[in-house]
Formats: structure tokens, sequence, C-alpha cells
């Protein structure tokens, strides 16, 4: 049995560590709450960007490939996978599941004869790819704690240069998307081309209450310009406001996270605390029973 000193020595390490778990707790939680709102104020834009790029692309038909952003190209040889990960740890699982999830989606990609590029959002995503010999053409680092959206526009050019440039033929994107702070899912969307992204998808859970009302309407809509040079316009703000979103949405998952896995921690040390406590308890006991001891074998060994 450890010695009275030592559980006490333990006990206040633990102690000070529960302090560092609810101070990281209660910063989590207040910008959560901040993340929140920002989250809320870009989707109904999202949103709308979304709709009117699809209805856009519905109205084009097969003029949508005139322009090179939106032209499909002959082969799906070559994938490329967009992570969005955090700069940070300390948050359970929000990290390792966005990287399990793309390093599978690899290998499915590379089982079908597909080669693939790796890009990463956050020094965890970054780091992980680099470890694993999978170098991202692409690392965005030091602005997962609150994303503007200059991160997201770079993030999208470089993505949509290499999809115009032939150096890829598919983009799709993996994060986080935050339900609640105790909830967090792993999405994946295909961004590009715009044929087979997710935003033609009439089951898109964002859009699909303003699509039923909407649906009934595209055959009143004028385009002037023609769509096609709508598009051209809608595209590459579509690519923007999709990857800001991925974002936001990270980052607060990322916190509601953090938030969660910090009161677990500091919950679990209260009752390391308590178990140790109950621990120096006997260890007090016994050193009082063999100090009781001592004194009555000596007063025996006198009488």
């Amino acid at each position: 049995m450890s010695s009275q000193r030592d559980v006490q020595n333990r006990i206040g390490s633990i102690k000070n560590i529960e302090k560092i778990t609810r101070a990281m707790e209660m910063v989590a939680a207040a910008r959560l709450r901040r993340a929140e709102q920002r989250i809320s104020a870009l989707r109904p834009y999202a949103g709308a960007i979304r709709r009117m790029t699809r209805q856009a692309a519905e109205a084009a038909g097969s003029e949508i490939s005139s322009l090179p952003v939106l032209k499909q190209h002959d082969t799906d040889e070559k994938v490329a996978l967009l992570l969005v990960t955090g700069d940070r740890g300390l948050a359970g699982a929000f990290n390792s599941q966005i990287i399990r999830a793309g390093l599978r989606a690899a290998a499915q990609h590379e089982d079908e004869g597909r080669k693939v590029t790796f890009y990463a959002a956050g020094r965890r995503g970054v780091s992980t790819l680099t470890f694993r010999k999978r170098e991202p053409a692409g690392a965005y680092t030091g602005f997962t704690d609150r994303p503007a959206y200059a991160n997201a526009r770079e993030i999208a050019d470089d993505l949509t240069a290499a999809f115009v440039d032939g150096d890829v033929d598919r983009v799709e994107i993996f994060y986080n998307g935050y339900v609640s702070p105790l909830t967090q899912e792993v999405r994946r969307e295909t961004l590009l081309p715009l044929q087979q992204a997710t935003i033609l998808d009439e089951s898109e859970h964002d859009d699909a209450g303003a699509d039923s009302q909407e649906g009934k309407q595209h055959a009143l809509v004028e385009y002037e310009p023609d769509p096609v040079d709508i598009l051209g316009r809608l595209v590459p703000q579509y690519v923007e406001i999709s990857v800001f979103r991925a974002l936001l949405e990270s980052t607060a998952s990322e916190h509601g996270a953090r938030m969660t896995a910090m009161r677990n921690a500091s919950e679990n040390a209260g009752t390391l605390i308590d178990d140790l406590t109950l621990e120096m308890n006997r260890a007090r006991q016994a050193e009082i029973t063999q100090e009781i001891m001592e004194v009555v074998s000596g007063a025996n060994a006198l009488s």
C-alpha cells in the first residue's frame, strides 16, 4: 500500500489537472456559443447559394459543360480528398474520426484504380497524413479556432484550380457536421464536378424543405444572362461557401467535442480523487494502528 504522503501528492496533482480541465471546458463552451452564432448566420445564405446553383444547373442542362469549371472530365481516375480537422487535440475522437473516414475512402478509391490526392485543413490532419507518408498537396493551418472567409477562398481556389487544370477529376470533402455539443457527425460531400456534387441531391438535409416549395417554380424562372453565364459566376461562390460552411461546422464541432471531453475528464478526476482519498484514509488508519501496536508492545515489554 502506498504511503500517506504519496497518496496526498497524487491527490494534489490530480486536483491541479482538474482545475485545468474545468478551465478548458469553460473556454470551449464560450467559443462554442460564438461558433453556433456564426453557423446560424451562414446556413440560410449557404442554403440559398446551393439552391440557386442547383436550379441554374438544371436550367442549363447539357450546356453545363461549356465552361472549364463546369466541364465533367472524360475519366474519373484522380480524386482529391479534403480533410477538415483541428489545429489542436484534447477533443476526443473529433480529429481521428475524420482521418479514419478519409483514409477509408482513399483505400476504396485506390482499390477501384483511382489516384488519391490529399488536402488537409488543420495541423492534426496535416501531421497525421505526413506521418503516414501521405503528404498533402495542400496544407492549411493556424485558423481552425476561428476560420475566416479568406481561408475558405484560399482552399477553394486551390481545389478549383486543380480540377480545371486536370490534376484531379473529382473533389470530395470530409468534415464534422455540428448537430449538438454532444453530437458531431462525419459528413462526406462531393464538391466538383458539379454534375456529381452533393448540391444536386434533392435530399440535401438543409435544402429539402425549401426545395419542396420552390420545385414548382422552376418553369417560371427566366435567366438573364443565360444559365451557363450565371453558373460561371455562381460555381466559384458555391465552392467557397461550401468550404467555409464546412470550416465553421468543424469549428463548432471541435469546441463541442472539447467541451464534452474536458467535462468527462473533470468528472473522472473527481472520481479518482474520491478513490485516492479513501486509499489515503486507509493508509492513515494503518499507520495509526501500527503506532498503537508499537505503543502496546513497548508497554508490555516494560511490564
